[in-house]
């Protein structure tokens, strides 16, 4: 009687411990379930040296730490990131084997006729790391001073106002998508491949007016003042250059946020995913990851999974509207 008593006062004690405990700090945190016992993958599809490999290296280490164990980030180029992408998609949903990728996880599967995988059944969205978006750079020598110039240029000469793109069906390229059907005319699309070098040679070289690039080699050109940034293709103003606009702040409604982000395979389980995340989160506290995101020009990432999955489903809706409307496709 008395044990089943005092089990009873059990029972009625302990949910309210845990819902004071976020406040009071009286019960301990519940363990987590899951604790890797041999290293963890993290697979990068692009080649060593990009600021997606960088990134991925400065977690890994944090990660590490707090998981204690080796986190390994091996790279798999080509296939634009579809052979990286592919392989974790097929790997067990053990927490063992990691993507880490660029938005166009949320384009490619609209731009093929057959998609080369569900985004939603094959992978598990853990969180991005760092976030922003491109922004549209010209020559300092062009009459280009914000985007109402590029908008009045092309509406004075349909077809005459060229924006290049470091490559088709990227964000780069629906960006300028979308600033075409805003603007109600047609805007040339000049697509590059191999990354922003190629784009900012004929850039400096005078033979493109106007480009899409990435912060990351943006903000640096325009320090050294080869280049004058518009504006932002970004939900917000860029913490490296808060002095430039957003497209929206200047009345485009052009932008939306891109992501270097962390995804399992599908169907990982909840505690599993629940760990890596904190993993991720405590690593990016570290300075050199900070710094290293600052940089680029991006933002800091570290949502929860229901977030991130929340943004998935926006930005997947949204980009699938622009390539179909605008028909664009890679096969």
């Amino acid at each position: 009687m008395i044990f089943r008593r005092f089990r009873r006062s059990l029972t009625l004690v302990a949910p309210a411990c845990l819902a004071l405990s976020a406040l009071l700090g009286l019960c301990p945190a519940p363990a987590s379930a899951w604790t890797p016992i041999r290293p963890v993958r993290v697979l990068v599809p692009l080649a060593p040296g990009s600021n997606l490999d960088n990134q991925a290296r400065l977690l890994a280490l944090g990660m590490s730490r707090v998981l204690g164990t080796s986190v390994v980030v091996e790279n798999r180029p080509g296939g634009g990131t579809l052979i990286a992408a592919r392989e974790v998609a097929r790997a067990a949903p053990d927490g063992y084997t990691l993507l880490f990728n660029v938005a166009v996880m949320t384009t490619m599967p609209h731009l093929y006729k057959e998609a080369p995988f569900d985004l939603f059944r094959d992978f598990t969205p853990i969180t991005p790391a760092s976030l922003g978006g491109t922004v549209l750079v010209t020559r300092p020598d062009t009459p280009y001073r914000n985007v109402a110039d590029v908008a009045a240029a092309a509406k004075a000469n349909p077809g005459g106002v060229m924006i290049a793109s470091y490559g088709i069906g990227t964000p780069s390229h629906l960006n300028i998508e979308v600033l075409k059907s805003l603007i109600g005319v047609d805007i040339g699309h000049v697509p590059y491949a191999g990354g922003s070098t190629p784009a900012n040679i004929d850039l400096m070289g005078g033979r493109i007016d106007l480009y899409f690039d990435g912060p990351a080699t943006a903000i640096p050109n325009m320090k050294a003042g080869k280049v004058r940034i518009l504006g932002a293709a970004s939900e917000q103003r860029i913490p490296a250059i808060p002095d430039v606009p957003t497209f929206r702040e200047q009345g485009f409604e052009v932008g939306t946020d891109g992501w270097l982000a962390f995804f399992g395979p599908g169907g990982m389980p909840a505690d599993i995913v629940s760990t890596l995340h904190r993993a991720i989160v405590e690593a990016m506290k570290s300075p050199e990851f900070r710094k290293a995101v600052l940089d680029a020009g991006l933002d800091f990432g570290g949502e929860s999974p229901v977030s991130f999955q929340r943004r998935l489903e926006r930005d997947y809706r949204r980009w699938g509207e622009i390539i179909r409307k605008a028909g664009i496709r890679l096969d």
